[in-house]
């Protein structure tokens, strides 16, 4: 439609349609091909823009005109993607001028098909792209150079934040090298730090880093030969900023051994960190640059360029180097206000290693071990006993010492009469100081030759003894010493001995006595047990008895053997309720009154009558189940009668079978209304009887019928009438380390 308001008779000629002219002069680019991409049409917008005339471009195929990239992606994407939607938008390709610079281009295409959807021709159009090739570029290399400057300070904050929470030199260490090297994907990495003078707080200035501090990643040929060219000197200990050391013919003529090195496992450079803090130089952070070593990655830098170190990254790594000398400094105050601290800090351990020590000796010799070096350089305890003093600890803080030590330990104790400082620390009740240690005094205390040869060779300076005092009671003398390195006490030190000495008397005190009641308990306990088994002609007797994995060493389990007139023998075996030090009491009295029952022979199922009807009279505070029976060597007879026990097991050859013994109440129970039943059979010869405890069979993750499968099984498995190979295969395969029940097994083969 024509603007009514237009007067100018030139604009009018212009916009006189004219298709030809529009086509071939357009703003872009106009091309037809046929479906297998010969260009059959073209204008001459887009031959001036790839330099050839239309004679050079009618007749060959586009995608010939396209780069390498250009041709993939139009066979894999473009051809298939016409193909299927019938055009395409804004595709990016780059063609290939005459001169073979490229053209960047957005190509839009359709493909015009006939009636039967045949493809007949595609029309196409071509933009220059060119500013927007470069816009997108400096837009994409914008947002990367962002993402790297985020990432930088991310690793940054990271860096930060772990060297913070470090509490050693070393563990500072292992930070700088693991996030420096991902920084610019070292192969390696190291961090050396100067080293100290004894009580000076600067480092040399001229003294190169000759203390690897942490390693990561460096092969150990090449840290061999760094470590030689650090103590060398030059640049591998230059401070300030970061250097580059490239391998070339500076590093092969001054360090040859680490150019090979270098050269033999693929590394091109080394980069050397200044690691300072508050312009003090204290090390030298090295990262190895080149080959990486066995990856699953692919190496996209070009040999050669692996070596090299961008502005950014050295920044960076620089800005690691301050944070680690920081961080380092940081730590190192930290370390001396612990050591400042240590007295409180070792009188506080010391008290927790006592309150866990279970026995006087073990007191003893952790708290040695405790003392030396944090305190003295000597510490010795010795406890007074029976037969005079004991030694139960000797320590010095040099390890070539120790046979002395351990010499002294056992020798040349001192006696109460002896002018020996802990002998008079122990009869005067208070602290003996001795200041300074000469010869002369040496000679002195010595007990003999060898004696004092072992103090000469102890280098002493100064010693103290302090006595072991709990109520009233001198139980030892705490000795401690100084030799020439530490130097003479001080009040200070002589305070903390007497209040370890306080604290290790009471511990003392306490252990002693408790050992006393624990060895009395114990043999108590031991004498709850039955005798081992008498001789029983015609038969072979074993038993097994294992506590509890936890509480008394006797529990509420019993067995018992008694041969009787008339050469029978009775059996006995019971489990009072619990397996603790009452369990074990109940049951070392009801082991007692079966015993006196069995005067007049009664049958098992009169002895679970007595024993009922008089439960109360006994007075006894816990039931218990029990069987007993009686056996006739000779004929093989036996009765079983059981009060709430498990039957006794048989096993004859290959066989093993559970008797059917019916059991009455629990003994304690209120009585039956009937006596208890008895199970009556032949022991056959060879065959074993098993009389055991629910410790064997019972799980709380099983009913008592899978128990008994097991047991049974087991049995079986054991294949042997021995009855102590019986009852050892049964306990190692049915009884485990940790038990929560007692077990008592009494097994009873009668012979051929």
């Amino acid at each position: 439609m024509d603007d009514p308001g237009r007067t100018d008779p030139a604009l009018d000629e212009l916009l006189e349609d004219d298709p030809a002219d529009l086509y071939e002069n357009a703003p872009c680019g106009y091309f037809s091909t046929l479906p297998d991409g010969r260009v059959v049409k073209v204008n001459r917008t887009f031959c001036e823009w790839t330099g050839r005339n239309a004679a050079d471009l009618l007749g060959s195929r586009f995608q010939e005109l396209l780069s390498i990239g250009g041709q993939t992606f139009y066979e894999t994407h473009l051809a298939p993607l016409l193909r299927m939607q019938g055009a395409v938008r804004e595709v990016a390709l780059d063609v290939v001028r005459a001169d073979g610079t490229l053209l960047p281009c957005l190509v839009n295409a359709v493909e015009v098909r006939d009636e039967t959807g045949a493809p007949v021709l595609v029309r196409a159009t071509v933009f220059e792209a060119t500013a927007r090739r470069r816009y997108e570029r400096a837009l994409l290399a914008a947002q990367r150079a962002a993402a790297e400057s985020e990432a930088r300070s991310r690793v940054l904050q990271q860096v930060v934040s772990e060297v913070s929470a470090a509490t050693s030199v070393r563990d500072v260490g292992q930070v700088i090298v693991s996030r420096s090297r991902e920084v610019v994907s070292a192969t390696g990495a190291g961090l050396w730090l100067a080293t100290e003078r004894r009580g000076s707080a600067r480092p040399e200035p001229s003294l190169p880093p000759v203390e690897l501090l942490a390693v990561d990643g460096i092969p150990e040929e090449l840290l061999r030969e760094m470590e030689a060219a650090a103590i060398g000197g030059a640049e591998l200990v230059r401070s300030g900023g970061v250097h580059t050391v490239p391998l070339g013919a500076g590093v092969r003529s001054v360090w040859p051994g680490l150019a090979r090195a270098m050269a033999d496992t693929g590394q091109e450079a080394l980069v050397v960190v200044s690691v300072n803090a508050d312009n003090r130089h204290l090390g030298a952070l090295v990262l190895v640059l080149g080959a990486a070593g066995e990856s699953e990655l692919i190496d996209l830098a070009e040999p050669g360029q692996r070596g090299t170190l961008g502005k950014a990254d050295a920044d960076l790594l620089a800005t690691i180097g301050r944070q680690a000398g920081q961080a380092i400094e940081r730590v190192r105050l930290f370390e001396e206000t612990a050591r400042q601290a240590g007295r409180s800090a070792f009188l506080l351990d010391a008290s927790r290693l006592m309150a866990s020590a279970v026995s006087v000796s073990q007191t003893a010799e952790q708290l040695a071990e405790l003392a030396v070096p944090r305190l003295a350089d000597i510490c010795v305890i010795d406890l007074a006993g029976e037969h005079g003093l004991t030694r139960p600890a000797a320590r010095h803080g040099d390890p070539v010492l120790g046979p002395l030590m351990a010499e002294l330990q056992e020798r040349h104790l001192p006696q109460r009469g002896d002018p020996h400082p802990g002998a008079q620390a122990m009869r005067q009740g208070r602290t003996v100081w001795i200041r300074q240690v000469t010869d002369e005094w040496l000679q002195r205390i010595a007990t003999d030759a060898r004696h004092l040869e072992i103090a000469r060779s102890l280098d002493l300076t100064a010693l103290v003894c302090v006595p072991l005092i709990a109520e009233g009671r001198t139980l030892g003398v705490l000795t401690l010493g100084a030799d020439k390195r530490r130097g003479p006490f001080t009040p200070a030190d002589i305070e903390v001995a007497e209040q370890l000495a306080l604290q290790v008397a009471q511990v003392v005190d306490k252990a002693q006595r408790l050992e006393l009641e624990t060895l009395t308990s114990h043999t108590l306990q031991a004498n709850l047990l039955p005798p081992a088994p008498p001789p029983v002609p015609g038969l072979a007797v074993a038993v097994r008895y294992l506590a509890a994995s936890r509480g008394a060493d006797v529990g509420g389990d019993f067995y018992d053997v008694v041969p009787l007139a008339g050469d029978q023998v009775a059996l006995a075996v019971g489990d009072v309720v619990g397996h603790d030090i009452t369990a074990a009491a109940v049951m070392g009295q009801l082991r007692s009154v079966y015993r006196a029952a069995l005067a007049d022979r009664p049958s098992p199922s009169a002895v679970i009558d007595r024993l009922q009807a008089g439960w109360s009279l006994l007075g006894l505070q816990r039931m218990a189940t029990a069987l007993f029976a009686t056996l006739d060597p000779e004929t093989g007879q036996l009765r079983v009668a059981s009060a709430g026990h498990l039957p006794p097991l048989l096993v004859a050859g290959t066989d093993a079978a559970l008797l059917d013994v019916r059991p009455s109440r629990m003994l304690g129970a209120p009585p039956a209304p009937a006596p208890a039943a008895e199970w009556a059979g032949i022991l056959p010869r060879g065959a074993t009887l098993l009389l055991y405890t629910d410790g064997l069979v019972e799980s709380r993750v099983a009913d008592i019928d899978e128990g008994f499968a097991r047991l049974l099984g087991a049995a079986v498995r054991a294949g042997t009438s021995d009855p102590d190979e019986l009852c050892d295969r049964l306990l190692a395969e049915l009884a485990g380390d940790v038990r929560g029940d007692d077990v008592a097994l009494l097994a009873i083969t009668r012979l051929r």
